[in-house]
């Protein structure tokens, strides 16, 4: 019998880095190709813009702090498509190119490069921009002319739905469900992000615990302290119309903003969410709570990135307090 002897781990896998990156980028193609489909020719820009800024950013910033290129992981690809979902389609070229620069160096080379970033860099760089040009980012537009223009012509302003749910202009959940409202790029086909979702699910990248405990924690807050709220009907159940109130104000927030794209894609980040799975539900409810309070009472319509990061923020927290003993620790100070 022949022995091995060799360190940690003992146990290994056939993936890489490259190779799950590979698979969340597959995951994004639903998704991305359904907010080319709604937003035209100009999404298409956007989603190459961001994507090629993030490669250029990514090598010129290893380049320069004289570390070995990391450009073939597929990482910075990954960043630019989910930073590209997260932008609206009317957001200037430049303004793209700077939300890039700052999820590449500020957010992920500055701190040590992939691995050791402490927020997810695509939410990172979302908010920089919402507070450097908060007009720009909060500046809605739908296609209404031709798929390969996008110009004031053929471009209508209008609020995201998250703004619209009591009034008459609300979209129905059927359209919220197949993208045809205002949002983001990559947020507004619920059916595409839940396809990408499972895929990853399948594919075991991602573990649903996160994404369960997210929109399961704000769909109960919605349900119960929402705007419509159980408390406001007597609990009987022949009131149809008040129930039916309920569960509309709930599926209409949970398929509004970018929620799922949050929940799904960016919360799940094996860096910046925690290890165990009770510190993944911790997180996921952390997230939904958040979500929740930003979204009824804050200043913002939507609350998803400022929700994650403030978790991702915590995460080494969550980690030190779920995270088991070591077989065999003596306790100091332990009676023998």
């Amino acid at each position: 019998m022949k022995l091995q002897v060799s360190h940690s781990p003992h146990v290994r896998d056939r993936a890489t880095t490259q190779s799950i990156m590979l698979d969340v980028i597959i995951a994004l193609i639903p998704a991305t190709l359904a907010g080319w489909y709604y937003f035209g020719i100009r999404a298409v820009l956007i989603t190459l813009v961001s994507v090629a800024s993030c490669i250029i950013f990514e090598y010129i910033s290893r380049r320069v702090m004289k570390r070995n290129n990391t450009i073939s992981d597929l990482s910075a690809v990954v960043t630019g498509l989910l930073l590209a979902m997260n932008l609206p389609v009317s957001l200037p070229l430049y303004m793209v190119v700077i939300g890039a620069c700052f999820a590449i160096v500020v957010v992920k080379q500055m701190f040590g490069g992939i691995g050791n970033n402490f927020v997810n860099p695509a939410i990172a760089a979302r908010i920089f921009l919402v507070i450097a040009f908060p007009k720009a980012m909060i500046s809605w537009t739908v296609r209404s002319g031709s798929w390969f223009s996008f110009d004031s012509a053929d471009a209508v302003s209008s609020a995201t739905p998250l703004t619209r749910i009591h009034t008459s202009e609300a979209p129905s959940l059927w359209k919220l469900f197949i993208g045809d409202k205002a949002g983001c790029i990559g947020e507004v086909c619920i059916v595409a992000l839940l396809i990408g979702a499972l895929y990853l699910i399948f594919r075991h990248i991602i573990r649903p615990w996160i994404p369960l405990a997210y929109i399961g924690t704000f769909a109960l807050l919605t349900f119960f302290f929402g705007k419509t709220n159980v408390f406001n009907f007597t609990g009987d159940l022949t009131v149809l119309s008040g129930w039916g109130d309920l569960f509309h104000e709930c599926c209409y927030m949970i398929l509004s903003g970018g929620l799922i794209l949050g929940a799904f894609f960016m919360a799940t980040d094996y860096v910046t969410s925690p290890l165990t799975t009770k510190g993944k539900f911790i997180f996921g409810m952390g997230c939904g709570i958040l979500t929740f309070l930003i979204r009824y009472y804050g200043n913002m319509a939507e609350g998803v990135s400022f929700s994650i990061i403030l978790m991702n923020i915590l995460t080494p927290h969550i980690d030190e307090w779920t995270m088991g003993k070591p077989f065999g620790e003596v306790k100091e100070n332990a009676k023998v």
